[in-house]
């Protein structure tokens, strides 16, 4: 008759499994859809891209939450900086990807430093607050400081990228845990 495990030994065997199987899910999340960028700039006929370097103030959106956060305008492709007394220390037009989050509240849950696009262009400040139809959505701007291409057709990207300084700043606002709102 063959000896019985002890309980400690399943359940140690079971605990590496698991890490096992967490490990492989995010290196294959790592190696799926993220933000990309390309050198192209956006033209002045580009009427869909908004132009990042817009001087026009624009206010908080109403209904964007209260506190320090991180506001996320899917209709004005714009980012306010919101600091905890309600003040704005940054706003910034953004280039969105193809698949962006509902409106609502969410979390910044992990940053990246750096890393390379799909399209093989390095990209930093990459920070993941949202995923939708398997695919994550995070904030981000190229190394080199270009600007991200147009709506790939059929590609499904969750990058909302931001000018190179944009991204510094907002690298610098957003730690793990800070809200962002996202509002239509």
């Amino acid at each position: 008759m063959p000896a019985r495990l002890p309980s400690w030994a399943w359940v140690t065997g079971l605990t590496v499994g698991a890490i096992a199987a967490v490990t492989v899910l995010g290196v294959q999340a790592d190696r799926g859809s993220h933000p990309t960028a390309t050198s192209a700039k956006p033209s002045s006929t580009a009427s869909a891209q908004p132009t990042p370097t817009a001087s026009v103030p624009a206010r908080v959106p109403a209904g964007s939450g209260t506190g320090r956060r991180i506001v996320y305008s899917l209709g004005e492709k714009r980012v306010w900086l919101v600091d905890a007394s309600e003040a704005t220390r940054r706003t910034f037009t953004v280039w969105p990807g193809t698949v962006s989050p509902d409106p609502g509240s969410y979390a910044i849950s992990s940053r990246n430093e750096a890393t390379t696009g799909s399209d093989g262009v390095q990209i930093e400040h990459i920070m993941y607050f949202a995923a939708r139809d398997g695919v994550s959505v995070a904030f981000s701007n190229a190394v080199d400081g270009s600007s991200p291409p147009p709506a790939a057709s059929g590609g499904k990207t969750g990058g909302v990228r931001m000018k190179k300084a944009d991204g510094t700043a907002l690298w610098a606002f957003g730690t793990v845990g800070t809200t962002v709102t996202v509002v239509k």
